[in-house]
């Protein structure tokens, strides 16, 4: 038996909305989801699971209609899934009452159910969320159902507030696999007994690195994978990188060099800089000319400037500027107060009126 699964989708949510770049992401999200539905077909699976969050928050009418319409593109496969904590299901939700091509499955109950596909061998135990956060490990005593079919458990959590998991304990209680969602960040088991595909499209700066979905593959003699592979997709990635400075830095230097990083890398990706080492006390980088070249979520400045502090206190023995070196620096300094040095002396030169 040949699946895809995934979750986390969050379909309708906009990342990065203050930014220009926030309604392509948004559509990125759609597009990669449409990517998985044609990935299923493509790779011929017999089921695909989605594993919570399809939604990122309750869907309107005209949503459920375009998922359900990628859905029927795929008719000779099974989509099983249920609603995570974005998309709970709540006494109005749309979702209660629609009507879904006949190849999807939802498992809406609050409580855990089982639903089994005869012809292909398989059955699925999972419950959705109806409220915001779920604290009781409620799955601690699961087990699999009795029977010679291969048992998916579909689940979403795996922290404190949504269901906390004890997820080496699903292979232990019969189930073949555990197809979990809810954590944003890929997590393929050791023994194959469980993944976290993470979400398709990495959706704030915190989610670096790779992100896709999980192809696998089970044995209908054995009921155990046979493999597990991770697939990236997403369009974009979020891509935190450290540029280091010296004095002979200058603000133009530094822009070329965060221009040919992110070449190297891609100009689709999304990155957030930080800027260490010591610079020149006269200047200061101004980078705001690269957000019309580069989608960049931030620039965090932790460059020092490089003071002759010896030549600064010979220079102002009697005056504020002399007082402050004299009482905060010493040959052992911690990171703080190192800080609170070069940037005390930066905010006594750059003032004329109060020094004495």
């Amino acid at each position: 038996m040949k699946f895809i699964h995934t979750a986390d989708i969050h379909w309708g949510m906009n990342p990065d909305h203050d930014k220009p770049w926030s309604r392509d992401r948004a559509q990125a999200i759609k597009d990669t989801f449409s990517k998985i539905v044609r990935q299923a077909k493509l790779r011929d699976v017999d089921f695909l699971f989605i594993a919570g969050d399809l939604f990122h928050r309750q869907p309107l009418l005209r949503d459920l209609k375009e998922i359900n319409y990628l859905f029927s593109t795929i008719p000779g496969i099974r989509v099983v899934l249920i609603a995570g904590n974005h998309d709970r299901i709540r006494q109005s939700s749309a979702l209660r009452s629609f009507s879904w091509c006949s190849n999807v499955t939802w498992l809406m109950d609050r409580q855990l159910s089982t639903v089994v596909f005869e012809k292909e061998g398989v059955d699925v135990t999972g419950f959705s969320y109806h409220t915001a956060e779920i604290t009781e490990p409620l799955l601690d005593s699961v087990c699999a159902p009795q029977s010679d079919n291969i048992h998916i458990l579909l689940v979403h959590g795996g922290d404190p507030g949504h269901l906390p998991l004890n997820k080496s304990s699903f292979l232990d209680a019969g189930f073949s696999y555990a197809a979990l969602g809810h954590i944003h960040k890929p997590e393929l088991a050791a023994d194959l007994s469980y993944a976290y595909p993470g979400s398709p499209e990495p959706l704030d700066k915190t989610e670096t690195g790779r992100h896709g979905i999980v192809l696998g593959e089970i044995s209908p003699d054995t009921r155990r994978i046979t493999r597990l592979e991770f697939l990236p997709l997403s369009q974009a990635l979020y891509i935190p990188l450290v540029i280091h400075v010296t004095p002979a830095t200058t603000n133009g230097e530094l822009g070329d060099r965060i221009m040919d990083e992110a070449a190297k890398r891609g100009l689709e990706h999304i990155y957030r800089f930080r800027i260490k080492g010591r610079r020149d006390p006269d200047i200061r980088f101004d980078l705001s000319f690269l957000e019309k070249k580069l989608q960049v979520i931030e620039i965090i400045d932790e460059s020092e400037p490089q003071y002759d502090f010896s030549r600064l206190f010979a220079e102002h023995p009697g005056d504020m500027i002399g007082f402050y070196i004299r009482a905060l620096q010493k040959e052992e300094m911690s990171p703080v107060e190192k800080k609170a040095l070069y940037y005390g002396i930066d905010a006594l030169l750059g003032t004329t009126d109060e020094r004495r």
